[in-house]
Protein backbone atom coordinates (compact mmCIF):
# COMPACT_ATOMS: atom_id res chain seq x y z
CA UNK A 1 0.00 0.00 0.00
CA UNK A 2 1.32 3.46 -0.89
CA UNK A 3 2.03 6.04 1.79
CA UNK A 4 -0.22 9.11 1.71
CA UNK A 5 1.11 12.42 2.98
CA UNK A 6 -0.18 15.98 3.30
CA UNK A 7 2.27 18.27 1.52
CA UNK A 8 0.26 21.49 1.28
CA UNK A 9 -2.48 23.27 3.21
CA UNK A 10 -4.61 26.36 2.73
CA UNK A 11 -7.48 28.05 4.54
CA UNK A 12 -9.55 31.24 4.34
CA UNK A 13 -10.93 33.29 7.16
CA UNK A 14 -14.20 31.95 8.55
CA UNK A 15 -17.24 34.14 9.17
CA UNK A 16 -19.11 36.54 6.91
CA UNK A 17 -17.36 36.78 3.55
CA UNK A 18 -19.88 39.03 1.79
CA UNK A 19 -17.45 40.12 -0.92
CA UNK A 20 -16.44 36.60 -2.00
CA UNK A 21 -18.34 33.84 -3.80
CA UNK A 22 -18.06 30.18 -2.90
CA UNK A 23 -15.84 29.66 -5.94
CA UNK A 24 -13.54 32.47 -4.86
CA UNK A 25 -13.23 31.04 -1.36
CA UNK A 26 -12.38 27.59 -2.72
CA UNK A 27 -9.85 29.06 -5.13
CA UNK A 28 -8.18 31.08 -2.38
CA UNK A 29 -7.70 28.07 -0.11
CA UNK A 30 -6.70 25.78 -2.97
CA UNK A 31 -4.11 28.20 -4.39
CA UNK A 32 -2.57 28.59 -0.93
CA UNK A 33 -2.29 24.80 -0.59
CA UNK A 34 -0.80 24.42 -4.07
CA UNK A 35 1.73 27.18 -3.42
CA UNK A 36 2.81 25.64 -0.13
CA UNK A 37 3.25 22.27 -1.88
CA UNK A 38 5.40 23.83 -4.60
CA UNK A 39 2.76 23.67 -7.35
CA UNK A 40 2.94 19.92 -8.04
CA UNK A 41 1.19 18.22 -10.96
CA UNK A 42 -2.31 17.44 -9.70
CA UNK A 43 -4.01 14.26 -10.92
CA UNK A 44 -7.52 14.85 -9.53
CA UNK A 45 -9.64 17.29 -7.54
CA UNK A 46 -12.21 16.32 -4.89
CA UNK A 47 -14.45 18.99 -3.36
CA UNK A 48 -16.41 18.59 -0.13
CA UNK A 49 -19.64 20.59 -0.16
CA UNK A 50 -23.20 20.19 1.07
CA UNK A 51 -25.38 23.13 0.00
CA UNK A 52 -23.87 24.93 -2.99
CA UNK A 53 -26.94 24.21 -5.09
CA UNK A 54 -29.72 25.61 -2.86
CA UNK A 55 -27.64 28.39 -1.25
CA UNK A 56 -25.22 29.52 -3.97
CA UNK A 57 -27.03 28.23 -7.07
CA UNK A 58 -23.74 26.65 -8.06
CA UNK A 59 -22.76 23.03 -8.67
CA UNK A 60 -19.94 21.52 -10.82
CA UNK A 61 -17.49 22.76 -8.17
CA UNK A 62 -14.72 20.29 -8.99
CA UNK A 63 -14.61 21.27 -12.64
CA UNK A 64 -14.78 24.99 -11.81
CA UNK A 65 -11.82 24.81 -9.43
CA UNK A 66 -9.67 22.64 -11.73
CA UNK A 67 -10.34 24.93 -14.70
CA UNK A 68 -9.76 28.22 -12.90
CA UNK A 69 -6.53 26.91 -11.37
CA UNK A 70 -5.31 25.74 -14.79
CA UNK A 71 -4.95 22.12 -13.71
CA UNK A 72 -5.99 20.67 -17.07
CA UNK A 73 -8.65 18.10 -18.04
CA UNK A 74 -8.18 16.00 -14.89
CA UNK A 75 -10.93 14.02 -13.12
CA UNK A 76 -12.92 16.02 -10.55
CA UNK A 77 -15.86 15.36 -8.27
CA UNK A 78 -17.95 16.94 -5.55
CA UNK A 79 -18.47 14.78 -2.44
CA UNK A 80 -21.58 15.21 -0.29
CA UNK A 81 -22.07 13.71 3.15
CA UNK A 82 -23.79 16.53 5.04
CA UNK A 83 -21.37 17.99 7.59
CA UNK A 84 -18.92 15.14 6.88
CA UNK A 85 -18.56 16.14 3.21
CA UNK A 86 -14.98 17.36 3.67
CA UNK A 87 -13.86 14.29 5.59
CA UNK A 88 -15.41 12.00 2.98
CA UNK A 89 -13.68 13.87 0.13
CA UNK A 90 -10.37 13.52 1.96
CA UNK A 91 -10.93 9.81 2.53
CA UNK A 92 -11.66 9.18 -1.16
CA UNK A 93 -8.45 10.95 -2.11
CA UNK A 94 -6.49 8.81 0.37
CA UNK A 95 -7.97 5.63 -1.06
CA UNK A 96 -7.18 6.57 -4.66
CA UNK A 97 -3.57 7.38 -3.81
CA UNK A 98 -3.19 4.21 -1.75
CA UNK A 99 -4.53 2.19 -4.67
CA UNK A 100 -1.97 3.76 -7.00
CA UNK A 101 -4.56 5.45 -9.22
CA UNK A 102 -3.29 8.97 -8.51
CA UNK A 103 -0.04 10.42 -7.23
CA UNK A 104 -1.29 13.84 -6.10
CA UNK A 105 -4.80 15.05 -5.30
CA UNK A 106 -6.20 18.46 -4.34
CA UNK A 107 -8.95 18.17 -1.74
CA UNK A 108 -10.89 21.30 -0.86
CA UNK A 109 -14.04 21.97 1.10
CA UNK A 110 -16.17 25.07 1.26
CA UNK A 111 -19.56 26.54 2.01
CA UNK A 112 -21.19 29.93 1.45
CA UNK A 113 -24.01 30.27 3.99
CA UNK A 114 -24.19 33.80 5.38
CA UNK A 115 -25.83 35.45 2.37
CA UNK A 116 -29.05 33.45 2.76
CA UNK A 117 -31.87 34.04 5.25
CA UNK A 118 -31.64 31.90 8.38
CA UNK A 119 -34.85 30.04 7.55
CA UNK A 120 -33.48 29.17 4.09
CA UNK A 121 -30.21 27.89 5.56
CA UNK A 122 -32.07 25.93 8.24
CA UNK A 123 -34.28 24.31 5.62
CA UNK A 124 -31.22 23.34 3.56
CA UNK A 125 -29.43 21.93 6.62
CA UNK A 126 -32.49 19.87 7.50
CA UNK A 127 -32.04 17.98 4.24
CA UNK A 128 -29.38 16.07 6.22
CA UNK A 129 -32.19 14.43 8.20
CA UNK A 130 -34.62 11.76 6.95
CA UNK A 131 -37.22 13.97 5.26
CA UNK A 132 -39.52 11.02 4.58
CA UNK A 133 -40.15 10.18 8.22
CA UNK A 134 -42.52 10.94 11.07
CA UNK A 135 -39.65 12.76 12.84
CA UNK A 136 -39.51 15.23 9.96
CA UNK A 137 -43.27 15.64 10.09
CA UNK A 138 -43.04 16.29 13.83
CA UNK A 139 -40.57 19.12 13.17
CA UNK A 140 -37.45 17.59 14.73
CA UNK A 141 -34.41 19.75 13.96
CA UNK A 142 -30.72 19.32 14.67
CA UNK A 143 -30.81 21.52 17.81
CA UNK A 144 -33.92 19.62 18.84
CA UNK A 145 -32.20 16.26 18.42
CA UNK A 146 -29.07 17.18 20.36
CA UNK A 147 -31.16 19.00 22.98
CA UNK A 148 -33.09 15.78 23.48
CA UNK A 149 -29.81 13.88 23.80
CA UNK A 150 -28.45 16.41 26.29
CA UNK A 151 -31.52 16.11 28.51
CA UNK A 152 -31.20 12.33 28.48
CA UNK A 153 -27.49 12.63 29.28
CA UNK A 154 -28.26 14.84 32.27
CA UNK A 155 -30.85 12.30 33.43
CA UNK A 156 -28.41 9.38 33.30
CA UNK A 157 -25.32 11.18 34.66
CA UNK A 158 -24.29 13.92 37.05
CA UNK A 159 -23.58 16.26 34.13
CA UNK A 160 -25.38 19.59 33.83
CA UNK A 161 -25.64 22.62 31.59
CA UNK A 162 -22.45 23.86 33.24
CA UNK A 163 -20.53 21.11 31.46
CA UNK A 164 -21.95 22.13 28.09
CA UNK A 165 -20.85 25.68 28.88
CA UNK A 166 -17.37 24.41 29.75
CA UNK A 167 -17.08 22.95 26.23
CA UNK A 168 -18.15 26.24 24.66
CA UNK A 169 -15.79 28.23 26.91
CA UNK A 170 -12.79 26.01 26.17
CA UNK A 171 -13.32 26.26 22.44
CA UNK A 172 -13.83 30.03 22.56
CA UNK A 173 -10.62 30.45 24.56
CA UNK A 174 -8.78 28.58 21.79
CA UNK A 175 -10.50 30.58 19.02
CA UNK A 176 -9.34 33.87 20.55
CA UNK A 177 -5.82 32.89 19.41
CA UNK A 178 -6.87 31.64 15.95
CA UNK A 179 -6.60 34.39 13.34
CA UNK A 180 -9.08 32.77 10.93
CA UNK A 181 -11.79 32.01 13.54
CA UNK A 182 -15.29 33.44 13.24
CA UNK A 183 -15.66 34.32 16.93
CA UNK A 184 -12.59 35.67 18.75
CA UNK A 185 -14.10 37.81 21.50
CA UNK A 186 -13.49 36.40 25.01
CA UNK A 187 -16.55 35.27 26.97
CA UNK A 188 -17.12 34.17 30.55
CA UNK A 189 -18.79 30.99 31.76
CA UNK A 190 -21.59 33.06 33.28
CA UNK A 191 -22.29 34.73 29.93
CA UNK A 192 -22.54 31.36 28.21
CA UNK A 193 -24.90 30.01 30.86
CA UNK A 194 -27.11 33.10 30.65
CA UNK A 195 -27.28 33.24 26.84
CA UNK A 196 -30.51 33.04 24.88
CA UNK A 197 -31.98 29.54 24.82
CA UNK A 198 -32.18 27.81 21.43
CA UNK A 199 -33.71 24.56 22.57
CA UNK A 200 -33.57 23.38 26.16
CA UNK A 201 -30.85 22.92 27.42
CA UNK A 202 -28.82 24.26 24.46
CA UNK A 203 -28.15 27.99 24.52
CA UNK A 204 -26.69 30.24 21.86
CA UNK A 205 -23.06 29.33 22.64
CA UNK A 206 -23.87 25.60 22.57
CA UNK A 207 -24.75 25.67 18.86
CA UNK A 208 -22.33 26.04 15.94
CA UNK A 209 -22.93 29.13 13.77
CA UNK A 210 -23.75 29.75 10.12
CA UNK A 211 -20.42 30.41 8.41
CA UNK A 212 -18.67 31.17 5.11
CA UNK A 213 -15.22 29.71 4.45
CA UNK A 214 -13.02 27.18 2.69
CA UNK A 215 -10.01 24.96 3.38
CA UNK A 216 -7.79 22.81 1.18
CA UNK A 217 -4.99 20.25 1.33
CA UNK A 218 -2.68 18.62 -1.19
CA UNK A 219 -2.27 14.87 -0.73
CA UNK A 220 0.59 13.00 -2.36
CA UNK A 221 2.16 9.57 -2.56
CA UNK A 222 5.51 9.40 -0.77
CA UNK A 223 7.34 9.87 2.50
CA UNK A 224 7.65 13.66 2.80
CA UNK A 225 5.01 15.67 4.65
CA UNK A 226 2.59 14.72 7.40
CA UNK A 227 1.66 11.09 6.91
CA UNK A 228 -1.93 9.78 6.95
CA UNK A 229 -1.68 6.59 9.00
CA UNK A 230 -5.41 5.80 9.18
CA UNK A 231 -8.50 6.72 7.19
CA UNK A 232 -11.89 5.30 8.12
CA UNK A 233 -15.59 5.90 7.64
CA UNK A 234 -18.77 4.47 9.13
CA UNK A 235 -22.50 5.12 8.88
CA UNK A 236 -25.31 5.13 11.39
CA UNK A 237 -29.10 5.45 11.82
CA UNK A 238 -30.83 8.49 10.32
CA UNK A 239 -33.65 8.72 12.87
CA UNK A 240 -33.58 9.09 16.65
CA UNK A 241 -36.15 6.31 17.05
CA UNK A 242 -33.80 3.88 15.31
CA UNK A 243 -30.79 4.60 17.53
CA UNK A 244 -29.99 1.66 19.78
CA UNK A 245 -28.28 3.80 22.43
CA UNK A 246 -29.20 7.49 22.34
CA UNK A 247 -26.03 8.42 24.25
CA UNK A 248 -23.62 6.68 21.86
CA UNK A 249 -22.98 7.98 18.35
CA UNK A 250 -22.35 4.61 16.76
CA UNK A 251 -20.77 5.92 13.55
CA UNK A 252 -18.10 7.80 15.53
CA UNK A 253 -17.40 4.76 17.69
CA UNK A 254 -17.10 2.41 14.71
CA UNK A 255 -14.99 4.75 12.59
CA UNK A 256 -12.67 5.32 15.58
CA UNK A 257 -12.27 1.59 16.15
CA UNK A 258 -11.40 1.08 12.48
CA UNK A 259 -8.90 3.95 12.49
CA UNK A 260 -7.16 2.81 15.66
CA UNK A 261 -6.86 -0.69 14.20
CA UNK A 262 -5.38 0.64 10.96
CA UNK A 263 -2.87 2.82 12.78
CA UNK A 264 -1.99 0.20 15.38
CA UNK A 265 -2.69 2.79 18.06
CA UNK A 266 -5.20 3.56 20.76
CA UNK A 267 -6.75 6.68 22.29
CA UNK A 268 -3.86 7.09 24.73
CA UNK A 269 -1.40 7.43 21.83
CA UNK A 270 -3.07 10.54 20.38
CA UNK A 271 -1.52 13.93 21.23
CA UNK A 272 -4.12 16.33 19.82
CA UNK A 273 -7.66 16.01 18.43
CA UNK A 274 -10.01 18.05 16.28
CA UNK A 275 -13.51 16.63 16.62
CA UNK A 276 -17.00 17.53 15.46
CA UNK A 277 -18.56 19.86 18.05
CA UNK A 278 -21.62 20.97 16.05
CA UNK A 279 -23.20 21.28 19.50
CA UNK A 280 -21.46 21.28 22.88
CA UNK A 281 -23.25 18.03 23.71
CA UNK A 282 -21.83 16.42 20.58
CA UNK A 283 -18.29 17.09 21.75
CA UNK A 284 -18.92 15.27 25.04
CA UNK A 285 -20.43 12.28 23.22
CA UNK A 286 -17.44 12.26 20.84
CA UNK A 287 -15.04 12.03 23.81
CA UNK A 288 -16.73 8.77 24.73
CA UNK A 289 -17.10 7.38 21.20
CA UNK A 290 -13.41 8.05 20.50
CA UNK A 291 -12.44 6.16 23.64
CA UNK A 292 -11.19 9.13 25.64
CA UNK A 293 -13.72 8.32 28.36
CA UNK A 294 -16.16 5.55 29.21
CA UNK A 295 -19.83 5.88 28.27
CA UNK A 296 -21.54 8.57 30.38
CA UNK A 297 -18.22 9.83 31.75
CA UNK A 298 -17.12 12.32 29.11
CA UNK A 299 -18.25 15.25 31.27
CA UNK A 300 -15.61 14.27 33.84
CA UNK A 301 -12.86 15.16 31.37
CA UNK A 302 -14.14 18.75 31.49
CA UNK A 303 -14.22 18.74 35.27
CA UNK A 304 -10.56 17.66 35.30
CA UNK A 305 -9.41 20.00 32.52
CA UNK A 306 -8.29 16.96 30.52
CA UNK A 307 -9.25 18.31 27.09
CA UNK A 308 -7.21 21.51 27.09
CA UNK A 309 -3.54 22.45 27.38
CA UNK A 310 -2.03 20.95 30.49
CA UNK A 311 -4.57 18.13 30.46
CA UNK A 312 -4.62 14.61 29.08
CA UNK A 313 -5.30 15.55 25.44
CA UNK A 314 -6.13 19.00 24.02
CA UNK A 315 -9.29 18.94 21.89
CA UNK A 316 -10.36 21.48 19.28
CA UNK A 317 -7.39 23.79 19.63
CA UNK A 318 -8.66 25.65 16.55
CA UNK A 319 -11.77 26.76 18.46
CA UNK A 320 -13.87 23.97 16.98
CA UNK A 321 -17.09 24.38 15.07
CA UNK A 322 -18.55 26.36 17.97
CA UNK A 323 -16.11 29.27 17.68
CA UNK A 324 -13.82 28.73 14.69
CA UNK A 325 -17.02 28.37 12.69
CA UNK A 326 -18.82 25.71 10.68
CA UNK A 327 -18.87 26.30 6.90
CA UNK A 328 -20.25 22.81 6.45
CA UNK A 329 -18.33 21.52 3.43
CA UNK A 330 -15.09 23.04 4.74
CA UNK A 331 -15.26 21.69 8.28
CA UNK A 332 -13.65 18.28 7.76
CA UNK A 333 -10.74 19.84 5.86
CA UNK A 334 -10.38 22.67 8.39
CA UNK A 335 -10.03 20.06 11.14
CA UNK A 336 -7.28 18.35 9.14
CA UNK A 337 -5.63 21.70 8.49
CA UNK A 338 -5.36 22.33 12.25
CA UNK A 339 -4.05 18.84 13.02
CA UNK A 340 -1.41 19.13 10.29
CA UNK A 341 -0.25 22.49 11.68
CA UNK A 342 -0.04 20.96 15.14
CA UNK A 343 2.16 18.12 13.88
CA UNK A 344 4.34 20.60 12.01
CA UNK A 345 4.71 22.68 15.16
CA UNK A 346 3.19 25.77 13.50
CA UNK A 347 -0.37 25.80 14.87
CA UNK A 348 -2.22 28.41 16.83
CA UNK A 349 -2.43 27.10 20.40
CA UNK A 350 0.47 24.75 19.66
CA UNK A 351 0.66 21.56 21.74
CA UNK A 352 4.25 20.90 22.75
CA UNK A 353 5.70 17.72 21.27
CA UNK A 354 2.60 16.75 19.28
CA UNK A 355 3.45 13.73 17.10
CA UNK A 356 0.11 11.99 16.50
CA UNK A 357 -3.13 13.81 15.69
CA UNK A 358 -6.71 12.76 14.99
CA UNK A 359 -9.52 14.46 13.06
CA UNK A 360 -13.13 13.28 13.42
CA UNK A 361 -15.88 14.64 11.14
CA UNK A 362 -19.61 13.90 11.66
CA UNK A 363 -22.51 14.12 9.21
CA UNK A 364 -26.15 14.44 10.20
CA UNK A 365 -27.20 13.27 13.65
CA UNK A 366 -24.85 10.32 13.23
CA UNK A 367 -25.40 9.31 9.61
CA UNK A 368 -21.71 9.51 8.72
CA UNK A 369 -18.41 9.73 10.56
CA UNK A 370 -14.87 9.84 9.26
CA UNK A 371 -11.76 9.49 11.40
CA UNK A 372 -8.25 10.26 10.14
CA UNK A 373 -5.06 9.78 12.12
CA UNK A 374 -1.83 11.57 11.21
CA UNK A 375 1.83 11.25 12.18
CA UNK A 376 4.80 13.56 11.73
CA UNK A 377 7.15 10.57 11.87
CA UNK A 378 9.17 11.86 14.81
Amino acid sequence: MNHVTVIGTGITKFGTMADKSLKQLLLEASFEALKEAGFPTVDAVFIGNFMSGPLANQEILGSLIAHDLGLGPIPTAKMEGACASGGIAFRHACEMIEAGVYNTVLVAGGEKMKQADTNVVTSAINAAMDTDSNEKMAGLSFPGFFGLVANRYFYETEASKKHLAMVALKNREYAVQNSIAQYRDPVALEEILAARMITEPLGLFDCSPITDGAAAVILSRGQSGIRVIASSQASGPTQAQEVEDLLTIGAIKKSAELAYEQAGLGPDDIDVIELHDCFSMTEILAYEALGLAARSEGWKLLENGDTKHGGKIPVNTSGGLLSRGHPIGATGIAQIYQVVQQLRGTACNQVDGARIGLAQNLGGTGSYSTVHIFSNGR
